[in-house]
């Protein structure tokens, strides 16, 4: 249990040491605080974080991430320790498909076949047959039959934008991100007037009207990517913001805008991301909890959709 910052601690300098005593390596996902990031061996979407792990010699991973990701971890490194800095780091739209409701739902559509986005939990994994991320999405389903129907969750924003790539027809699970839900069409309009030159970037989980507005649609990686190689000199990010301490150490010369939510709130934060904190991440790696603990079985259900998905992305 942690009980607040210790100043007399360099907590950079002690997770490094605990780093090498644990032969630990530390993933940070782009959403996390920055100092988080800075301490991190790899930083990246959830599952090319996981598949990092996998090539490393470490014995322990420490997920700076929510609880999705450190799952999909220990599904694809089940002979390593999994820690994650807060158990209570979840997700939205995971905490919005729960397995047995989701089970129910299935059964309705019984000749279809379930794609999930990875920001599910394991028991969700369990219950698919092939995994996807936002940016392999578009290719596998691309690869079904025109005739298999196909139910698509938790995202409904991402599973709408992919009907209108793909044209394919597909039932959703009705659920969304609530960072990605809520920014303001209105206030990224105003920006756009202050900023005539700006590209808003958006992540496919965003609602429809943002993502009219955006002139690159994307992964966070690909937001990133197209951020650092574009010959614009200003963005408007329509994500969480975390991605944007990684953007301004790879395009120092350029201007990164957060776009704001609707309220004047802090909503475009992910409460859940923000859970962790480089105390937390050391009071982790001093105690070696919490850990991820999954049941033999249900990691290897869960784990057969993501084989798919790799197979066919």
């Amino acid at each position: 249990m942690t009980t607040g910052l210790d100043l007399d601690l360099d907590y950079a300098q002690e997770i490094g040491a605990l780093k090498k005593q644990l032969n630990a390596v530390i993933l940070a996902h782009y959403y996390q605080e920055s100092e988080i990031q800075d301490v991190a061996d790899f930083i990246g979407d959830s599952l090319q974080l996981s598949q990092q792990a996998a090539k490393t010699n470490a014995e322990v991973i420490v997920f700076a991430g929510v609880h999705f990701m450190a799952e999909v971890a220990k599904i694809l490194n089940p002979g390593k320790q999994v820690l994650l800095p807060d158990l209570k780091a979840g997700c939205s739209l995971a905490e919005g498909c729960p397995a047995d409701l989701f089970a129910l739902f299935k059964k309705k559509y019984p000749n279809h076949i379930v794609i999930s986005y990875i920001n599910c939990s394991a028991a969700v994994k369990a219950l698919s047959d092939i995994i996807c991320t936002s940016s392999n999405a578009e290719k596998i389903i691309r690869q079904i039959p025109a005739e298999q129907g196909i139910i698509f969750a938790p995202d409904q924003n991402l599973g709408r934008f992919l009907i209108r790539k793909t044209g394919r027809e597909m039932v959703l699970w009705p659920g969304s991100c609530q960072v990605h839900a809520i920014f303001s069409e209105k206030k990224i309009m105003q920006l756009k007037v202050q900023h005539p030159g700006a590209l808003v970037l958006a992540h496919p989980e965003c609602e429809e009207s943002i993502l009219k507005m955006a002139d690159h649609i994307g992964s966070t990686t690909s937001i990133l990517k197209f951020a650092v190689s574009s010959p614009a000199k200003e963005f408007i990010i329509a994500t969480e913001p975390g991605i944007i301490h990684q953007m301004e150490k790879e395009a120092p010369g350029k201007v990164f805008i957060p776009a704001p939510p609707d309220s004047n709130c802090a909503c475009n934060e992910c409460p859940h991301m923000k859970l962790n904190t480089m105390e937390k991440l050391y009071e982790a790696m001093k105690n070696r909890t919490p850990e991820i603990i999954i049941e033999e079985a249900l990691r290897f259900r869960a784990l057969q959709p993501i084989e798919r998905m790799l197979a066919m992305s």
